[in-house]
């Protein structure tokens, strides 16, 4: 039985006014199930952001309907939306956003103290999402000691130490090299095995769409194509990560 975590159903966003106003997304209908790995692909202007955005309740849509796990952000004001995306979203962005002061286990329990979680537990809970990643070892590293392929896993960490059932991530690998890329892809792809979980990676890079289960195609605001992909036994069978 699919578990679907995040539905949007006939999203149309409109952005700008008068003479610039433009229709960014018409009519999108989108469903994203737990224990999948999701791309979407599409050239610079097709709504690619905007929809991550939305999906993301950063961006209310001009119409239309989002759920998150079953509730819908219809009437939600910006306070209540800013919960609901604290609680069930994580997010994973091409530039990293670690603050340069902080550990990476610092950077990682950030997400426990704007929920107010700053008990014991949390430093524990911090440590055990850096070993997810593989990087327990660089628990007290701060990010200028870190490659950029770590520093994007520690971005992954902190996506997902809080239990986010929706993880979104904007062109997570096109700031890293093959080997880096192929490293946080292969983390991408284990996490997103968890049933309790979906993963929707927006995405110019052709090089990971080996590790999709599904990949959809956007141009001009709508969804052109939604196709399965080879999924994570293609993705651990793969030889190289092609460049």
């Amino acid at each position: 039985m699919t578990n679907t975590m995040i539905e949007a159903t006939n999203i149309v966003k409109t952005l700008g006014d008068g003479a610039g106003r433009v229709e960014a997304l018409k009519g999108i209908n989108l469903s994203l199930a737990g224990g999948e790995l999701t791309l979407l692909m599409g050239p610079s202007g097709s709504g690619k952001t905007t929809l991550l955005s939305v999906l993301g309740c950063m961006l209310s849509p001009t119409s239309g309907t989002v759920q998150i796990r079953g509730r819908s952000t219809t009437g939600l004001d910006s306070e209540e939306l800013a919960g609901l995306r604290r609680d069930n979203v994580g997010f994973v962005f091409q530039s990293y956003h670690l603050f340069p002061t902080l550990t990476a286990a610092e950077n990682v329990r950030l997400v426990l103290d704007v929920r107010g979680d700053r008990s014991p537990s949390a430093r524990l809970k911090a440590v055990a999402a850096l070993a997810t990643v593989g990087l327990s070892h660089k628990a007290h590293a701060f990010p200028r000691e870190l490659s950029g392929g770590e520093q994007q896993r520690v971005a992954i960490a902190r996506a997902i130490v809080g239990d986010a059932s929706v993880i979104l991530a904007d062109e997570p690998t096109a700031a890293l090299d093959s080997e880096n890329g192929h490293a946080v892809m292969t983390v991408l792809a284990e996490i997103a095995k968890d049933p309790a979980r979906a993963l929707f990676i927006v995405t110019h890079d052709p090089r990971i769409m080996p590790f999709a289960d599904r990949i959809l195609r956007i141009e001009d605001g709508r969804i052109v194509s939604d196709q399965r992909g080879g999924g994570h036994i293609r993705a651990v069978r793969a030889l190289k990560y092609a460049s």
